[in-house]
């Protein structure tokens, strides 16, 4: 699988280094060089597509956040911050070989639990699917695109 696979979302100028004959990104969040994996491709381009196209602020997104669930420790892909400082949007990322099954919306429904997050979005940057969170009747409803941030 091509590492740099062209994805569905727009192209960005990143900074690739390779080093001992691995590919590494820099991550303009973390500020630090990254294996580069396809899911880390997609995860990249996830992230400037919020700051770039929707408006969100870097310093508000958290990324791969640490979260114990049943005592066990997982870790979401992307969670971003009002300026309150409550979550308000959760990104599940995937490679693009990935399919998007039950299963990873299974996923971003446990995570959650813990995180109550009221805008989930799962891509695997071919596909996206964007959906509200209503806690209080306990129901989701699917939506065609994702709010920009001064929406949400």
């Amino acid at each position: 699988m091509n590492l740099l696979q062209p994805l569905h979302l727009p192209p960005y100028p990143f900074k690739l280094t390779d080093q001992n004959g691995q590919l590494y990104i820099f991550d303009d969040i973390r500020k630090k060089n990254l294996l580069l994996t396809p899911e880390e491709w997609v995860r990249q381009h996830f992230v400037q597509y919020l700051v770039q196209v929707k408006g969100y602020p870097k310093a508000l997104i958290k990324l791969e956040g640490g979260l114990r669930q049943n005592g066990i420790a997982r870790r979401s892909d992307i969670v971003v911050f009002n300026t309150d400082g409550n979550k308000i949007l959760m990104v599940e990322c995937k490679a693009p070989g990935v399919e998007i099954t039950q299963k990873v919306f299974d996923q971003i429904a446990r995570y959650n639990i813990t995180h109550r997050v009221p805008v989930l979005a799962v891509t695997n940057g071919l596909q996206h699917y964007y959906c509200f969170i209503n806690f209080e009747k306990s129901n989701y409803q699917f939506i065609e695109e994702l709010p920009v941030y001064s929406r949400l």
